[in-house]
């Protein structure tokens, strides 16, 4: 029995790509997207949306969805990218990038959330679509653990903010270490708590 919700309707027999994004909410790092178009005839137990899973299992779904789908692609926008666009317009095009970085064309392409970045195929936009799509699902465990394991290269290289743990999000230690150790190259400029270090 599967636990997505039977609800989200597509052509079994059509070539879905499902593309999500980690790292809007970030002080730091690129925003990191994925897509994927799984093969049927290849089907991937235990899909779920990838923060309801765990990191050892997050890891062992994330080698299964590359050997088994039929195409897959990370995209990404780095930091400057973020600053000049702004975080929105940044990840639609790390969107962008995901998709038409896939080396098998979709003949759909599903988007977890309520926007669609512009692309040269039908597409739509699934609320909470990582919990209901199995392509989605895939694509956000791909772009996840691709982001969390920058993070931890970024911890070796910039010790001292604690990004192996909180992987850069704004939890209290980290604008703490923030304050302490002042605003790293790898930080976004036009995010507030950044911006406010930089004015004071």
């Amino acid at each position: 029995m599967s636990h997505f919700e039977v609800s989200w309707e597509v052509n079994q027999n059509q070539l879905i790509a499902g593309v999500d994004e980690v790292g809007r909410g970030p002080l730091c790092g690129a925003v990191v997207t994925a897509a994927v178009i799984l093969d049927p005839s290849q089907p991937i137990e235990g899909l779920n949306d990838s923060k309801k899973l765990t990191d050892k299992k997050r890891d062992q779904l994330f080698d299964v969805i590359q050997q088994r789908a039929l195409a897959w692609h990370i995209g990404r926008a780095e930091v400057e990218e973020i600053d000049q666009l702004n975080i929105l317009h940044a990840t639609m095009l790390a969107m962008q990038r995901a998709v038409l970085g896939l080396s098998v064309k979709p003949e759909l392409v599903l988007i977890d959330g309520n926007r669609c970045p512009e692309l040269p195929y039908p597409s739509q936009a699934v609320v909470k679509g990582d919990s209901q799509v199995q392509a989605i699902a895939a694509a956000s465990i791909l772009a996840k653990v691709t982001r969390d394991r920058e993070m931890l290269v970024l911890d070796q290289q910039y010790p001292g903010y604690g990004l192996a743990k909180h992987k850069g999000y704004p939890t209290k230690a980290h604008l703490a270490a923030l304050e302490k150790q002042g605003v790293a190259p790898i930080y976004r400029r036009s995010f507030k708590p950044v911006q406010r270090l930089l004015e004071s």
